[in-house]
């Protein structure tokens, strides 16, 4: 018996200190659930720090800041400071506001709209408006 205790006492050692090393880095985790809010404002955040950055990026953009007397790499860099809620906030603020163009291209397409609705109505004899159009007699 002794024999065997001293032939086993390298391989006890051996697996003493495996099983140390194997338990040692263990450690245990504290794991909760994530509400859903969380997750989806994180992929709003992301979404929002893309859209401005992208707006940023704008040649006609870059020419307003330039003139303005301000260095676009320091726009992006303090827009990159930005907390996440201001940078939502800063993305919806840039959705509503108009797009800067005129009301000529509006005008003119509502013009043409009418004018067609009102030669349809001519031409069916509904109306008479236009004297260039032809009209059935009966």
């Amino acid at each position: 018996m002794r024999k065997v205790r001293k032939a086993l006492k390298p391989v006890s050692l051996f697996m003493a200190i495996f099983m140390m090393v194997l338990c040692s880095p263990c450690q245990t985790v504290l794991a909760r659930m994530i509400p859903t809010e969380t997750v989806l404002d994180a992929a709003r955040v992301e979404a929002a720090r893309a859209q401005v950055s992208t707006f940023l990026a704008r040649q006609d953009v870059v020419d307003v800041l330039v003139s303005q007397g301000i260095d676009p790499a320091e726009a992006t860099a303090r827009v990159a400071g930005l907390s996440d809620a201001e940078v939502v906030r800063l993305a919806d603020r840039i959705e509503q506001l108009p797009a800067g163009g005129d009301a000529l291209g509006a005008i003119l397409i509502a013009s043409i709209v009418i004018f067609v609705i009102l030669l349809i109505t001519d031409i069916m004899g509904y109306t008479d408006l236009f004297p260039f159009v032809k009209k059935k007699r009966i």
